[in-house]
């Protein structure tokens, strides 16, 4: 498939300025943190965690196959313990790279090596904005937030439809929350709901009406991502491995991300952290691959601390950002692609949420993470999807890209003609080269003011979160739902409505 290179100029056009939609790919060499010996020491005590503790697996089914494949289960104890060997073989033959084929075909995105895939936020029970406050999330608010993740250039994937609409009946709402991403986007898609076998396969029938395909189209032609947090510590739950077995089966990429958080779930150094993340990421890798050889099963990450006088989550801190860096190191071992998150701690869209929200970009963008999950939207340490959060995090997000552009170094752009008719002392503004570029020549932000103060006071002296208030205002006011085959969408609308029935007389 050709690659597609985001333009460093913004398009313009009326309403909100945006670059155009494209892949983000990074012209940098990944930062390592720290040495090669470093990262072996890592796997090798993560290799020692697996061997001599292992992992208590929950799923009858997931230990047969772990068994089947030469790892040593306890029935009794439910654990499972890895022979070094039966990982390092594992290992090999996962991709290093897959596509995630979009409704839009021009949608289509590469995972892997340099590129960087920005999802919007999932999970969230939450929803905030300056309007309404904080409040638990409803259908209306989870289609919004869809809507503007279609709408948004910049996100690449549609990351999990944003908050839970907890109005809707708990067994069935993922159904509703996968219709709204099907339908209302034509982007590539990640399913909030993994946590049941039942539900991944929802996921995965649903992206096979979508994308107007068959079970072996499908897996030649991934459509959707998914993912999965083991239970730190050493713990997956019956419902996380069979969703794992279920996706790598499909041939649908998905990412094993440890929930470990420094002095809670894991060790209170982040060394200690990486090694017990990385023995748990390993094994379900070696799952997936137990499942289905050659499956796309990947790298994720989610290593944090707490903060030590409340035991609350922190996020966004410098520790965030090693264990990023350092998992990068740790997934380029590995030779597969990796996935992280833009977290902040931050209960409101304010200066900490921009300056943590920051520091967990700027570690993604410097360990070349594949996946950046939560990248826009992320509130409240993912208690709460955020409006105003999500135009925040696309300003970052499209800044970052803009600043990953190459640069133009061609005869036209060095301007040596401009230079030499302006001359000493002059100015720029009004010769052919200035003319010629003066719409396009610069970033030009969906939500920074660069007005003098005068002008800024006069239109209101509105901050940058009550500018984005406006922003996501005017993007719903303009979206365009994107066209979809009426055939295909009733379908869609059939498959739900069957499973909720089916789901009401008690089946899985």
């Amino acid at each position: 498939m050709p690659r597609r290179r985001r333009s460093s100029r913004t398009a313009r056009k009326p309403g909100i300025p945006q670059r155009p939609f494209g892949e983000t790919r990074s012209p940098l060499s990944p930062v390592a943190l720290v040495s090669a010996d470093q990262v072996e020491t890592i796997h090798l005590a993560s290799l020692e965690v697996l061997r001599d503790i292992g992992i208590k697996v929950d799923s009858a089914l997931a230990r047969d196959l772990l068994g089947r494949a030469g790892a040593d289960v306890d029935a009794e104890t439910a654990r499972v313990r890895f022979d070094p060997a039966l990982v390092e073989e594992m290992l090999v033959g996962i991709p290093s790279e897959f596509t995630i084929h979009a409704r839009d075909p021009a949608k289509t995105v590469t995972v892997g090596g340099n590129s960087l895939t920005f999802a919007t936020v999932c999970g969230p029970s939450f929803v905030s904005d300056l309007d309404r406050g904080r409040r638990a999330g409803t259908l209306e608010d989870m289609r919004n937030f869809v809507k503007l993740s279609a709408t948004l250039n910049i996100f690449h994937h549609e990351g999990g439809a944003g908050c839970e609409p907890l109005d809707l009946p708990p067994e069935t709402r993922h159904l509703d929350m996968m219709l709204a991403q099907t339908t209302l986007c034509d982007k590539g898609w990640q399913p909030c709901w993994m946590n049941t076998a039942a539900r991944a396969r929802d996921c995965i029938e649903m992206a096979r009406i979508a994308l107007g395909t068959d079970a072996e189209g499908l897996r030649a032609r991934p459509g959707i991502l998914g993912g999965v947090n083991t239970n730190s510590p050493l713990l997956f739950d019956d419902g996380q491995a069979e969703a794992v077995i279920e996706f790598a089966r499909a041939g649908q990429p998905v990412h094993i991300t440890p929930f470990t958080l420094a002095g809670a779930m894991s060790p209170a150094t982040i060394g200690g952290s990486l090694v017990q993340q990385n023995a748990e990421a390993l094994a379900g890798i070696v799952l997936g691959q137990a499942a289905a050889r050659g499956a796309p099963v990947f790298y994720g990450h989610f290593t944090s601390n707490v903060d030590m006088r409340t035991g609350s989550p922190a996020f966004g801190t410098p520790e965030y950002a090693q264990s990023v860096i350092v998992s990068g190191q740790m997934a380029r071992r590995y030779g597969i692609p990796l996935r992280s998150s833009n977290t902040t701690a931050s209960a409101c869209v304010d200066l900490q949420a921009a300056y943590e929200s920051g520091m967990s970009i700027q570690a993604c963008i410097q360990a070349h993470v594949n996946v950046m999950m939560h990248a826009g939207g992320w509130l409240e340490g993912g208690l709460t999807c955020s409006f105003e959060k999500l135009i925040l995090d696309a300003e970052l997000l499209q800044m970052q890209a803009a600043f990953l552009d190459p640069l133009d170094l061609s005869e036209e752009a060095l301007g040596l003609d401009a230079i030499a008719e302006v001359g000493p002392a002059g100015h720029f503004f009004g010769t052919r080269h200035t003319l010629d570029r003066y719409e396009t020549a610069f970033y030009s932000p969906i939500l920074s003011d660069w007005r003098n103060f005068e002008a800024w006071q006069d239109d209101g002296a509105r901050t940058a979160t009550e500018r984005a208030n406006a922003i996501w205002k005017q993007l719903l006011a303009e979206y365009e739902k994107p066209p979809i085959d009426p055939a295909v969408e009733e379908e869609l609308e059939a498959y739900v409505a069957r499973r909720k029935e089916e789901i009401a007389r008690g089946a899985p």
